[in-house]
């Protein structure tokens, strides 16, 4: 079993790593194995909708972290992504990243998954909701904590003294660790729903 955490941030030593690194340890304390991988510090273009993807099966751009992260979560149990906050929403690199590694149709079904955002003071909540949204449209079972996971502070040393935000990523941790077993066991006694066609539709249509 195994989790792949990424950091969305430009600092490799700041208070999403620090936040990643307390979660990544409590899952090797329940056994599963853990990778951070540093996202935030890559010069990630952004989507075009060119929609090779949707041939390919994998972004058209291949000279930068995008793909092999894909290949990454696939292959994992769980996925954790962390971004610290900019003007209210998720630092603009990492949205680059994210929105290229979702597009081209990356399945989550069955996997947990979980988000964790830092600001010093507010905007949190946007950030926090805008990276569950990807977890929303892929099928993910999204892990339960007891508030949102928001991480206090300017840089590390700050983040240490919020310890409610810290208290509720270690409980996110702990539930993904559970989740995460309970499914590989139903997996081995219950049948995965049948999955039809999915339909698609746009809210304008041609009246002509």
């Amino acid at each position: 079993m195994k989790v792949i955490a990424f950091n969305g941030s430009p600092n490799n030593d700041g208070v999403i790593q620090n936040a990643l690194e307390l979660m990544c340890a409590e899952l090797e304390n329940e056994g599963i194995k853990t990778e951070i991988v540093q996202a935030g510090r890559e010069n990630t273009r952004g989507c075009i909708d060119c929609r090779k993807c949707r041939e390919l099966g994998k972004c058209a751009f291949n000279d930068d972290l995008v793909n092999s992260a894909a290949e990454k979560v696939l292959s994992a149990d769980g996925i954790i992504i962390g971004s610290p906050v900019y003007y209210g929403s998720i630092a603009g690199n990492f949205k680059c990243f994210l929105d290229r590694l979702f597009f081209p149709g990356l399945r989550l079904e069955y996997k947990a998954a979980s988000a964790i955002v830092s600001c010093r003071r507010a905007g949190g909540i946007n950030a926090f909701q805008q990276m569950n949204n990807y977890f929303n449209l892929t099928g993910a079972f999204i892990v339960p904590s007891v508030y949102w996971g928001i991480v206090h502070g300017s840089n590390r040393g700050e983040s240490l003294e919020d310890s409610e935000g810290l208290y509720v990523a270690k409980r996110s941790a702990r539930s993904m660790a559970w989740l995460i077993k309970a499914l590989a066991l139903a997996k081995e006694e219950i049948p995965l729903p049948v999955v039809e066609p999915r339909p698609w539709t746009n809210f304008i249509r041609d009246r002509g």
